[in-house]
């Protein structure tokens, strides 16, 4: 099996169909608090696959409302901001890679797992007081080249998963041995020709090993939620693989024991309520 290029990679990314106009004002304004909640209303309903999302996520058990939300605007004023732009990432980021059928791989686990290393990342940003919107993106997207290559290599990818399980390696080996390219350098290519901000292409670029010089702290939060995550048996294959943690990543954030345990108790909470809205 041939390696695969960054210039295949490239193509192959042309390709896909482009974030809508309103995933990429939610990213390119994550960390503003000042959104005209109207002006989101507006944009969300002249997208139907939004508007039945976010209208799914408002009548779930999650929000726990006694009356059936039936306008966007009433459920943006349920959910509220910051839960409003989640709800539009993962949609349209959803919409941009379909379902396909590679062996080893399930769109739901990886989604799952995703959300998992989101709501850690949030949770930590909240405890060290940083823009937990921020965090929470940054996790959600820690992955996005994996599903570049699950959608747009198959059979190649295929192939990673299945050494991997053979050799007992972790994914980002495998997927260096048999495709001469990892979901990192992916993801980071990927962030650059979309556009996404330098902070958030670092962290994604980062996630497995932040101690590189340059990245910023927002890699380090998003490599021990990922950890987190891991440890909460939330993964994207089902061999359950639990990552090792850099040492410098996780002295930096200075967590207690009390801390840590905290944060896998809220993680876990909250990966139940979320649990919820896909029933």
């Amino acid at each position: 099996m041939h390696p695969i290029s960054i210039a295949q990679v490239i193509e192959k990314v042309s390709e896909l169909p482009s974030l809508p106009g309103i995933v990429m004002d939610v990213l390119n304004n994550i960390d503003d608090d000042d959104l005209d909640i109207q002006v989101l209303a507006e944009k969300v309903s002249s997208d139907a696959a939004l508007t039945a999302k976010t209208l799914h996520y408002a009548n779930s058990a999650y929000f726990s409302t006694m009356v059936k939300v039936t306008t966007v605007q009433q459920a943006l004023a349920l959910m509220g901001l910051s839960a409003t732009k989640q709800i539009i990432l993962a949609a349209g980021l959803a919409g941009c890679f379909p379902e396909n059928n590679c062996p080893g791989f399930k769109h739901e686990d990886f989604w799952r797992h995703s959300n998992a290393v989101a709501s850690a990342a949030k949770l930590i940003a909240k405890q060290l007081q940083m823009k937990t919107d921020v965090a929470y993106t940054a996790g959600l997207l820690h992955d996005i080249g994996a599903l570049v290559l699950v959608t747009q290599f198959p059979e190649e990818y295929a192939a990673a998963i299945a050494h991997r399980h053979a050799n007992g390696l972790s994914q980002l080996d495998a997927e260096r041995a048999i495709l001469g390219i990892d979901h990192v350098s992916v993801g980071a290519e990927l962030a650059s020709l979309w556009a996404f901000s330098d902070v958030m292409k670092n962290a994604i670029a980062g996630h497995h090993e932040p101690e590189q010089k340059g990245l910023g702290f927002l890699a380090t939060v998003v490599h021990v939620a990922d950890a987190i995550a891991h440890a909460l048996g939330v993964t994207s294959t089902p061999d359950k693989q639990v990552i090792e943690v850099s040492a410098q990543a996780w002295e930096s954030l200075q967590m207690s024991e009390e801390n840590v345990a905290l944060l896998m108790q809220e993680t876990a909470a909250e990966l139940r309520r979320l649990d919820e809205i896909a029933v």
